[in-house]
């Protein structure tokens, strides 16, 4: 893939945070005093009314999140993955999805190309942590445009929202007119031979893998499943009926994330070889984001690998 535009997914939080700030009164955006991280910064100075800055309280964010949707308001709780999925898990379970309120969690700075910040700051359990929540939506856009329209698009459904998205600049894989929707995978390539589940800065990743993989006779079907829960069924189970073989990649832990969601729906219906491309019960290193990649074999590379693996297991 040639001449691909760099931009980081943040950008696309701040974008859609904006356009949901100029469009509508109900719309706050909480901050955890990393406004000029997460792009809230740009609400701050555009719609000051919208723009709360609780300092660096996770747990209180989320508890004036809580109280904030009680009232009619759609509060926008921002800050590092982290430590809002971590520090703030008491509060995002029992104050938030055991009431089934109207929060969104913007997770940001995920995975492991956080790069220097280290272990630390590097969300490698955030997914498995929102999506075991009862009551939680879990998305994982792809690039900054499909960040932006999970924002817009999660204004109004019911209950809490945790979005996952990074830091880095990534490349823009889609524009206004890729469809986008809640809960439905989108296909971004076919194929028949072995079918990748990608989510974040991965899909782009697989799209690389296919290629290489295609000068090997190997038809991949790619697929973005940047909703990891409600997931889409109907699209695993077709990708594991048709392609006889499936691929996972995230930029998560192995476990409990975007693998163990796609692998609980295939052995219920259509059980067939699986491989995981995810970091593998490990911490990661500080490092530059791209070296961090190649090491823990989150890139095309380790995804071509998977699906050899894969597929000599179909056979």
């Amino acid at each position: 893939m040639k001449d691909v535009k760099m931009i980081p997914q943040r950008d696309g939080y701040g974008l859609g945070l904006l356009e949901l700030c100029k469009d509508r009164q109900d719309v706050m955006v909480l901050d955890a005093d990393v406004a000029a991280s997460t792009r809230t910064n740009w609400v701050r100075d555009q719609y000051p009314d919208h723009f709360m800055n609780l300092g660096i309280s996770e747990q209180d964010m989320v508890g004036t999140a809580a109280g904030l949707a009680l009232g009619g308001m759609i509060p926008y709780v921002s800050t590092y993955g982290v430590f809002l999925s971590g520090r703030a898990f008491d509060q995002m379970r029992t104050t938030v999805c055991y009431n089934n309120l109207k929060v969104r969690f913007g997770g940001a700075h995920a995975g492991i190309s956080v790069g220097p910040d280290g272990a630390t700051h590097q969300a490698l359990e955030d997914l498995a942590l929102a999506r075991v929540l009862p009551n939680m939506t879990v998305i994982a856009p792809c690039d900054s445009e499909e960040t932006r329209k999970a924002v817009i698009a999660a204004a109004d459904i019911d209950g809490p929202v945790y979005f996952r998205f990074g830091r880095e600049a990534v490349p823009l894989i889609t524009d206004e007119d890729t469809p986008f929707q809640i809960g439905k995978a989108r296909l971004v390539q076919d194929g028949k031979d072995c079918a990748v589940f990608a989510c974040g800065a991965m899909v782009y990743e697989a799209l690389l893998a296919a290629e290489t993989l295609a000068e090997e006779g190997i038809s991949l079907r790619v697929l973005d499943l940047h909703t990891v829960k409600p997931i889409d069924e109907e699209a695993i189970l077709a990708a594991a009926k048709e392609c006889g073989c499936i691929v996972t990649a995230e930029e998560h832990q192995v476990s409990a994330g975007l693998y163990s969601a796609v692998a609980e729906v295939v052995v219920r219906g259509c059980p067939v070889p699986m491989e995981a491309v995810a970091v593998q019960n490990t911490f990661g290193q500080s490092g530059p984001p791209a070296d961090l990649m190649e090491k823990y074999g989150l890139n095309a590379a380790g995804i071509c690998q998977a699906v050899r693996r894969a597929l000599a297991r179909k056979a």
